[in-house]
């Protein structure tokens, strides 16, 4: 397929952040063309990512203002900078927290370059994908497969990769009890992912409302956080293999400690700023381990977008156009999407 024209007039829209107090708005900025070694990317939807919050507050390092938030960016390639082989025009791809490393250090080298200190993230180190269009490092791009449209791929670029890549990269086997905790953004790809995986999947979450959307999403067991000890309802299960901890209670992660089976792990994916209330006895009388997992880089986004493809693992999302960035921001931050908000721009 042909790529996108560029936009007449070399003008395109962008969503800028003013400062840290300041409002998400629409407004018009210069087309941007591609340096050596980055391609433009015609944006077609952008998922908004909780993390987005951080790089509007200027949390993270190197944020300048104004900014144009977006980290769940997909859509065609329609420029190539000097230097970028193996990519066409017309290309889908997608650009997820991984937005670009330095090829150079340890980490990069070993094969784990979403830890490299010169860790590029969209929205942070250049304008991300609140955009019709962006520009990026090359080495950022994860191809897209033709099973999935953009905004089915654009909130697996972070969302996805990350419990995906989480899963399979712990302890579990297929046939494992692996639990997911928490239902919303990432709890409802992770319930998704382990089913697919061949786990023996137990969702996690307050309230017994919540069991026909667990068993349809695809859990084998659902266990309700309000009813009595988590731990307990684990090990009656046999304990879990895996527990995923996708929420952002650092009392809900501790409590499904003693719910692990023999050198069961509680992985946390969910940001917390809280203490862990786990003790060392806890953790020895079983040999567990309780670790974190942060993302992926572009090779296991492309992954992640494979595997969903092939297994029929999808976002739940709300599309809004471009223009209603604002109001998609406001309701993800209220907690009230369901599950991920992505943005589209018409394309």
């Amino acid at each position: 397929m042909a790529p996108t024209p560029t936009p007449v007039g070399g003008v395109v829209r962008a969503v800028q952040v003013a400062d840290p107090q300041a409002e998400p708005a629409l407004v018009e900025v210069p087309l941007r063309e591609p340096g050596p070694g980055t391609v433009r990317i015609a944006v077609e939807a952008c998922g908004v990512c909780h993390s987005d919050l951080l790089i509007a507050a200027g949390l993270l390092p190197g944020t300048t203002f104004p900014v144009t938030p977006g980290h769940e960016i997909a859509g065609r390639i329609d420029a190539l900078g000097d230097g970028v082989e193996g990519r066409q025009l017309g290309d889908r791809v997608a650009v997820g927290w991984f937005g670009g490393s330095c090829g150079r250090c340890d980490a990069c080298r070993d094969g784990d370059a979403i830890l490299c200190p010169q860790l590029q993230i969209p929205g942070a180190a250049y304008p991300g994908g609140y955009a019709d269009s962006v520009v990026v490092p090359a080495d950022a791009l994860a191809a897209v497969p033709d099973e999935l449209t953009a905004a089915e791929a654009a909130p697996l670029a972070c969302a996805g990769v990350t419990v995906f890549n989480a899963l399979r990269r712990s302890a579990a086997r297929p046939g494992d009890t692996v639990a997911i905790l928490g239902l919303g953004g990432l709890g409802h790809l992770g319930v998704q992912f382990a089913h697919a995986m061949g786990f023996r999947t137990v969702a996690i979450a307050r309230g017994a409302e919540k069991e026909p959307l667990a068993h349809k999403l695809g859990a084998d067991h659902y266990i309700d956080s309000t009813a009595g000890s988590v731990a307990d309802a684990l090990q009656a299960l046999g304990g879990a293999k895996v527990v995923l901890a996708t929420v952002t209670n650092a009392d809900a992660m501790s409590a499904t400690v003693d719910g692990l089976g023999r050198r069961g792990e509680l992985v946390i994916v969910g940001v917390s700023p809280d203490r862990l209330s786990i003790s060392p006895l806890q953790l020895i009388a079983a040999d567990r381990r309780v670790y974190a997992h942060s993302s992926g880089a572009a090779l296991d986004t492309q992954d992640t977008l494979r595997f969903a493809a092939r297994t029929g693992v999808r976002a739940w999302t709300e599309e809004v156009p471009l223009e209603e960035t604002a109001a998609a921001v406001a309701k993800m931050a209220a907690g009230r999407a369901r599950f991920r908000m992505v943005v589209t721009t018409g394309r």
